[in-house]
């Protein structure tokens, strides 16, 4: 087993290991999750998040033990290096991992536990949800924030940003971290991080107008772009989905 804790968190060893011990029978399942599995905690009173990441497949069980950072790892690192660069997500507290002595097995993200008013996805659900420009704007300037920062965010979709209401404005918490670059961004690749968020065209005029404000672009061009990477995103999602429910169906 291998296992870092967040310094301030050293304290809490024996009740992390015991967490992740009895991972399988104690915890309150949190959220649907297709192939990882998420539960609460309580820790000293602190409800924490912990995230188990399924076995990966025989080539990754090899690519992760000697040649790639886990999940877990990543979910850490990249956690600390969004707060050192003042991007909101969850503390960090820990990552854990077991191997065997050739092949990566399990692995643990745990972070504490963030109750947010909303996520980005009630917006694309519910389109007249109360002060839905205002937040989706406010939404669009945290993301040219990021990509300023040379955060590219490769799972930027609809239920990865968190969100808090303020006294004045709103609090963006950024969560499912694995997959992420730190770089400077071009216009193309800026655009390009907006794909996934949203099927709705209004959305997208409403992104597009903010983001051209932000980055000092023409709004056609910013708009022609995304409306672009959108719509090829969502072509290509429909048709991975319709491949697997034809697989699903060779199968039966």
């Amino acid at each position: 087993m291998k296992k870092v804790i967040a310094e301030q968190f050293e304290s809490k060893t024996k009740s992390l290991d015991e967490i992740i011990e009895f991972f399988d029978t104690r915890g309150e399942g949190f959220g649907q999750q297709d192939r990882n599995s998420l539960k609460l905690f309580d820790l000293d009173g602190k409800t924490i998040n912990v995230k188990s990441f399924r076995v990966p497949n025989l080539v990754n069980q090899v690519a992760y033990r000697f040649l790639r950072k886990s999940k877990a790892q990543r979910s850490f690192e990249y956690a600390n290096k969004l707060l050192e660069l003042g991007v909101g997500t969850p503390q960090p507290i820990a990552f854990y991992e077991f191997s065997s002595l050739f092949l990566f097995k399990k692995s643990y993200y745990i972070s504490q536990q963030l109750q947010p008013d909303l996520t980005y996805r009630e917006l694309t659900t519910d389109l007249n949800y109360p002060n839905h420009e205002e937040i989706l704007r406010a939404f669009t300037k945290f993301t040219f924030e990021l990509h300023e920062k040379g955060i590219n965010f490769l799972d930027h979709s609809p239920g990865n940003t968190l969100i808090k209401k303020e006294d004045k404005g709103y609090s963006f918490f950024l969560v499912d971290l694995n997959r992420m670059e730190f770089k400077t961004m071009s216009f193309e690749a800026r655009i390009h991080n907006f794909s996934r968020l949203t099927i709705h065209k209004s959305m997208v005029e409403i992104m597009s107008d903010e983001y051209a404000k932000c980055i000092n672009e023409p709004y056609e061009k910013v708009f022609k772009l995304m409306w672009d990477v959108t719509q090829n995103f969502q072509k290509k999602y429909r048709a991975r989905r319709n491949l697997k429910k034809k697989l699903k169906f060779w199968k039966r």
